[in-house]
């Protein structure tokens, strides 16, 4: 047992010992490999730099030798015998094998397979050659090699009319004009040969003819090459021989000359029309008199005003709908293409980015013709690429595909707007007036064929690039079923010289917009403006009225003239916010809700008028706000003290070395109290402004409220990163801004007043609870005469008291065992608005001058002390007037109590004017916050709102806009109360360092 353990411990270290060295192995393998795959980089070779012996293998991307007798082939990418050799075997790349042909079969067939003998020498590559005019014959009819090749002429004779191919190696007809006009192969004087066609020199075909491109943007009209070979040709065959794809080929030119006419000159375009006029007998194309038979349509006419009949006149038979049973938002575009030759391409569809220059997924390049979506694609595009992608110009016949009630298919042609054309030397359609355009048919993208000067096969001097097409679909006035007329493509071009095309780029555009009428908006626009308006007038003029009464001043003056504008600027600022408000609303609301369309949002330069309309409603607004503010912290306060003082005590006499009695102090700690409440109170709002910012932020970037403010007819909220994403309407951005505002600022005011003051704090009327405490009244005027009162008389005679007796008060009020707080016995209204009498208000400012008079406590602490001790003496002479005044000591300035009508609840004046008394208000309503931003949560609300919406329409960014909207009403809060702590503290003698 013993041995066999060890044999087994023996056993397992071996195989321990084995499997260390094997992973020691295969590391070092890894290792060796790892180490040899570091060399990620080989010398990098073209076709082109290869040697003549040697060919460019397409796999090892390198130069690999030819065998021997061999040399690359054209390419470069395999190899072939040289000339006098055949080939033995043929593999691919230098796998091929090579005999050198015998002394009396120097020749090698046109395969290369075979060696034959040449009659009439040999070509540079070793083949046999032949005299113009005949073909070589290298094998007999049944496939035999001949030992000697022979050269057969073609038959020219009558009977055969036969001339060599291309390639030399077969008889074919003769070209039909050369038979027709000559009878015979050659086209002889004073036969006229062009572009290898043969016309009779008899004809009454225009002799002068232009092969002139020009390029307007440039200045430059030179000879193309591609003119001076074809024009004259592809004429002659359209007008002498009707050949479809000759006067398709003339059309072409035309269209690569931008459809220019002019009557002086024979180019392209004037040859289209000269021949278009003198085939008036062959009849039209399916009723249309502008589309010629045997001819392509490229013109819709130049008679002056037949671009709105073309475009307003008569509507698509067709409906589009948003939503329901019958929807139908796909336009469905199609195209009939030719080549440049004039030969039809296909049809085809315009999904997939047909028209559009720029990349990008299908998806995306499909939503453009989606109905109701605005569409804008913008790029930069190299000139390599375009020459590369675009050498030879493809053109297109546009058509809307649609299906009539009978559910037939019909295509309607879409007119173009070729904004680069000349009528005469005139850019007529880059006129204002649709009545002076001119609408053509067939497009183009690119143009770099008629830029090449003397070779075809060379780089083009210029090219010409669609850089801008637009497609524009006009919506029919008072539709209910979404009928459009014929959309419009308007498209323009940009020549470009090319020069060094890898530097250079162009941007191009494709965008797709929708427009209806907008006359009857704007009439409506403009009766609310104006009705409204006129009873802004109105309001301003009674406000204006009520601060005249107010101030106790009857005359108008400049002063009143201003004051009168202000207000207007404010009602007028309403106007405006009602007005964009229900614009917005209404855009939002009947676009995105609709089913059958019958309403299309506004273009951007529609939108014009709108934005204006913004900008006068927040800037009349901010100075409406600014007037509310400068009114609230200029207003007159003063603290009325009821505290008398409890006895006397023994007081030093200063210089005098005794005492003597005084009466206990009041202490001033109540008053200061009540300042610093006040104080904290007056930037008090209904809402909460960060709170405010940041929901609706959250609501417009989260949960995604921003996506209804696009121009497409999609309601939902959110969008797949896939899809494509349209424009921003500014109209809408508005709407869906201002009703979220509006919704949430409403729902925070609702909150505050239904619970948060019920059941949390109510700071205003808090406020009049502790001045009822502290036995301090208010006394505040908004303007000369007009004010609010705040009795704070306390019904215990004394708040001056300890704990014990503070607490015993208390529950005696709790209990009803005391007198009610109110100024008129056994009523609880603490609360007046008051309107003075000039006496009054003349006593008031005498008393209030020397209390004034060196502006502020600040510079009294600094001041003599006989200046300190004279204010203190008006500071108690002010108390002790008010304080007699609200207890009716004064009969020539008495005042009495009453209740407002309702009628001058509602206008916010008072039509009793206090001549002999002053007029106390009962005010339940706590008015006196109208001087706080507790009573213009409105106004505020407003010009927050506004504030954001034009940030927002500069900037189209939702985050900046909330960003400066909290940080104005942040910096205008820190205006308010510090500009109001040094007012509050100037009029009522309150040291500014305890207010907080």
């Amino acid at each position: 047992m013993v041995t066999g353990g060890r044999g087994t411990v023996v056993a397992m270290a071996a195989w321990s010992t084995l499997n260390a060295a094997g992973v020691t192995l295969f590391l070092l393998l890894v290792l060796l490999r790892v180490s040899q795959a570091q060399t990620f980089f080989f010398p990098f070779r073209q076709p082109e730099t290869c040697g003549h012996n040697q060919y460019f293998d397409i796999s090892a991307l390198s130069c690999v030798a030819c065998g021997a007798n061999q040399r690359q082939d054209a390419r470069g990418t395999v190899c072939v015998c040289l000339p006098g050799f055949q080939m033995i075997s043929n593999n691919g790349g230098p796998d091929i094998i090579c005999k050198k042909c015998p002394e009396n079969m120097k020749g090698v067939t046109g395969d290369g397979w075979n060696c034959i003998s040449c009659p009439d020498g040999l070509t540079a590559e070793g083949k046999c050659h032949c005299p113009t005019g005949h073909i070589l014959v290298e094998r007999d009819v049944n496939g035999t090699l001949l030992s000697q090749a022979t050269c057969k002429l073609c038959e020219e004779s009558e009977n055969s009319f036969t001339i060599a191919n291309a390639l030399g190696n077969r008889c074919v007809q003769c070209e039909p004009t050369f038979i027709n006009t000559s009878r015979s192969c050659v086209c002889s004087e004073p036969n006229i040969l062009t572009g290898g066609l043969c016309f009779s020199s008899t004809g009454n075909f225009p002799p002068r003819m232009i092969s002139a491109a020009r390029y307007g943007d440039l200045g430059v009209s030179f000879t193309s090459e591609w003119f001076a070979e074809y024009l004259r040709s592809a004429a002659a065959a359209c007008w002498v021989y009707a050949n479809l794809t000759s006067c398709q080929a003339l059309g072409n030119m035309c269209v690569m000359n931008m459809n220019s006419y002019d009557s002086t000159t024979f180019d392209a375009c004037r040859l289209f029309q000269f021949i278009f006029e003198n085939t008036a007998g062959l009849g039209t194309v399916h009723s249309v008199s502008f589309w010629r038979q045997n001819l392509p349509w490229l013109f819709y006419g130049d008679q002056l005003g037949l671009a709105p009949q073309v475009l307003s006149t008569t509507p698509l038979p067709t409906n589009f709908s948003f939503k329901g049973e019958n929807q139908n938002t796909k336009l469905k575009f199609v195209a009939a293409s030719y080549d440049v030759k004039g030969n039809f391409l296909k049809w085809q569809t315009l999904e997939g980015g047909v028209l559009q220059l720029c990349p990008d997924t299908e998806t995306r390049l499909n939503a453009a013709y989606s109905f109701g979506t605005t569409y804008q694609q913008n790029c930069e595009i190299p000139i390599s690429k375009i020459l590369t992608d675009f050498p030879m110009p493809t053109f297109y016949d546009v058509y809307l595909e649609y299906t009539d009630e009978n559910q037939h298919q019909y295509i309607w042609a879409v007119p173009v707007l070729n904004l680069n054309l000349q009528h005469n030397k005139i850019f007529v359609n880059q006129d204002s007036s649709s009545g002076k355009w001119l609408l053509t048919r067939r497009i183009f993208l690119v143009d770099a064929l008629s830029g090449r000067e003397n070779d075809l096969g060379s780089q083009p001097r210029l090219i010409r690039v669609a850089t801008q097409i637009s497609l524009s679909i006009r919506l029919v006035p008072n539709t209910k079923n979404g009928n459009i007329y014929p959309p419009l493509i308007t498209i323009a071009y940009s020549d470009i010289d090319i020069k060094d095309p890898n530097s250079q780029s162009v941007k191009v555009s494709f965008s797709v917009t929708y427009e209806m009428d907008q006359g009857e908006a704007r009439v409506q626009t403009d009766i609310a403006l104006g009705v409204l308006g006129g009873l802004a007038v109105l309001l301003s003029l009674l406000k204006t009225a009520g601060w005249k009464r107010r101030i106790g001043s009857p005359m108008i003056d400049l002063q009143t003239v201003m004051k009168f504008l202000v207000y207007y600027a404010g009602d007028l600022a309403n106007v405006f916010f009602i007005i964009t408000v229900g614009t917005g609303l209404y855009w939002l609301i009947f676009f995105k809700a609709q089913k059958s369309v019958s309403v299309l949002l506004p273009m951007p330069a529609q939108e014009e008028r709108f934005v204006t309309y913004v900008g006068c409603a927040f800037a009349l607004k901010a100075l409406q706000f600014l007037h509310k503010l400068i009114s609230q912290i200029t207003i007159d306060i003063f603290f009325i003290d009821w505290e008398r003082p409890k006895g006397k005590v023994l007081k030093a006499v200063e210089g005098e070395g005794g005492v003597r009695s005084a009466t206990v102090p009041v202490s001033i700690w109540r008053t200061y109290f009540v300042a610093n409440e006040w104080n904290e109170i007056q930037t008090v709002r209904k809402i909460n402004p960060l709170f405010q910012v940041l929901t609706v932020l959250f609501l417009l970037e989260v949960v995604g409220f921003k996506n209804l403010a696009l121009m497409d007819s999609s309601s939902s909220l959110s969008r797949s990163p896939p899809s494509y994403i349209a424009p921003y309407s500014r109209i809408l951005r508005y709407a869906v801004s201002t009703a979220l505002w509006l919704v949430i600022g409403i729902i925070q005011i609702v909150f505050f007043a239904v619970f948060y003051e019920r059941f949390v704090e109510d700071k205003i009327r808090q406020f009049v609870d502790l001045c009822c405490m502290s036995n301090i009244s208010v006394f505040l005027l908004s303007h000369r005469c007009f004010g609010y009162y705040i009795h704070g008389r306390s019904v215990h005679g004394h708040a001056d008291t300890n704990m014990e007796e503070m607490n015993m008060n208390l529950k005696r009020e709790a209990e009803n065992l005391c007198s009610q707080r109110g100024l008129i016995p056994n009523t609880d209204g603490q609360t007046f608005q008051i309107a003075i009498s000039s006496q009054m208000r003349q006593q008031y400012d005498r008393i209030h001058e020397t209390l004034t008079r060196k502006n502020g406590p600040a510079r009294l602490l600094s001041s003599s002390g006989s200046t300190f001790e004279q204010s203190i003496k008006a500071y108690h002479t002010m108390n002790k007037f008010l304080g007699s005044f609200i207890d009716h000591v004064h009969k020539e300035m008495d005042y009495f109590i009453k209740d407002k009508l309702l009628l001058e609840r509602i206008l916010g004046m008072e039509f009793m004017e206090p001549m002999e008394k002053s007029i106390f208000y009962n005010d339940e309503s706590y008015s006196f916050s109208s001087v706080l931003y507790y009573g213009n949560e409105a106004t505020l609300l407003i010009y927050d709102l506004m504030f954001f919406c034009v940030v927002d329409l500069a900037c189209q960014n939702f985050i900046l806009a909330s960003f400066l909207t909290y940080l104005q009403q942040e910096i205008f809060r820190f205006i308010r109360n510090t500009v109001g702590q040094k007012n509050l503290a100037s009029k009522t003698l309150v040291d500014q360092r305890f207010l907080i």
